[in-house]
């Protein structure tokens, strides 16, 4: 692939289980592609987009054990032009270095799937002139990490090229402090506890991370819980992240039994927990209109500044419909001590 080329391309690099029985490399490669039809991948591998071993293969090829497979996509005209554009931030902190965004539900961080404008990535190149970039479709411009869509909270973003690269090695060293409220359904049984369990994509539905019990699949996760308060049906936690995969604490939730507060995704948006009464599953739906998103909220960050190497501490707390939902919950359980 010549250099001028390189760049409207996104590539992706597999090597096969050992354990791997031939299979066709059209539906392995959609199956471990997000967001990718096998008709996509059937035009690359006639385009000697797909390369295994170095050499191009014919669309029947049925992958064999430790197979090295290199696949070139070409890159969304629409997904590589990021353009600014004139979207309010809430930034609590900022200096020549970095900057701290406090991020809304609903906000998506960068473009992907369905999602190429709006974005935080819209928002700072508007905010901010020459930021860097860590991906080389430059799409993320100072993004060195990311919150989930309706997932509100902290975000540090870098402003220079010497911050993204010590920012992005604190986070690949797990030194960045992440803390985060959740309300998750039921109360768990302990008041405190960690949640070690490997998290990746999940086989069938590549749109979204399951857990494995098995330590060779997915990445090692791992997610420090207390309790702040319970409401007899759900509790308030405080986790906190020693490694930051994607979906990490909605997945560990989920995995330990105690799904996320109205987490569509992960089983938390339907009442897990509770009596079958019609009053309670009108609340519930209250509730649900209320924060209409999983309640997931990043409310602590702290890192070393790349520059003084001073540490570095942000709190900020969970939006109004977070407090709503906490409030219902408090004259809900007085109103059954009342009975």
């Amino acid at each position: 692939m010549n250099s001028s080329k390189e760049n409207l391309f996104e590539d992706y690099l597999f090597v096969v289980n050992s354990n791997q029985n031939p299979y066709r490399i059209d539906k392995y490669l959609t199956e471990n592609i997000d967001n990718i039809t096998r008709n996509k991948i059937q035009k690359a591998i006639h385009n000697n987009f797909v390369l295994v071993h170095e050499k191009p293969i014919k669309i029947n090829y049925k992958i064999q054990p430790h197979d090295v497979i290199k696949v070139f996509l070409p890159i969304s005209p629409t997904f590589n032009e990021l353009a600014p554009e004139n979207i309010p931030l809430d930034i609590i902190y900022e200096d020549e270095s970095l900057c701290i965004i406090n991020k809304k539900a609903g906000m998506v961080v960068h473009p992907g799937h369905n999602n190429y404008s709006g974005t935080l990535a819209n928002a700072l190149l508007y905010h901010y002139k020459n930021l860097p970039y860590q991906n080389k479709e430059q799409t993320r411009p100072g993004i060195v990490h990311r919150l989930d869509k309706d997932t509100s909270g902290l975000l540090v973003v870098a402003k220079t090229i010497q911050s993204m690269k010590s920012l992005s090695q604190q986070f690949f060293d797990h030194s960045i402090e992440r803390k985060y409220y959740t309300l998750v359904w039921g109360i768990p049984e302990n008041n405190s506890g960690t949640i070690n369990i490997h998290v990746g994509r999940h086989p069938k539905y590549r749109t979204i991370m399951t857990t494995f019990n098995d330590a060779t699949q997915g990445k090692n996760a791992i997610t420090h819980y207390r309790v702040i308060e319970t409401f007899q049906y759900i509790t308030l936690l405080e986790c906190t992240l020693e490694t930051g995969r994607t979906h990490q604490i909605r997945n560990h939730m989920q995995y330990v039994g105690h799904p996320i507060f109205n987490d569509s995704m992960y089983g938390g948006d339907k009442i897990c927990k509770g009596p079958i009464f019609a009053k309670y599953k009108s609340f519930i739906k209250n509730c649900f209109k209320i924060m209409p998103q999983q309640a997931l909220h990043a409310y602590a960050l702290g890192f070393i500044h790349p520059i003084t190497k001073k540490k570095m501490y942000f709190e900020r707390p969970w939006p109004s419909n977070f407090q709503q939902i906490i409030d219902k919950w408090r004259k809900y359980i007085i109103s059954l001590d009342m009975k």
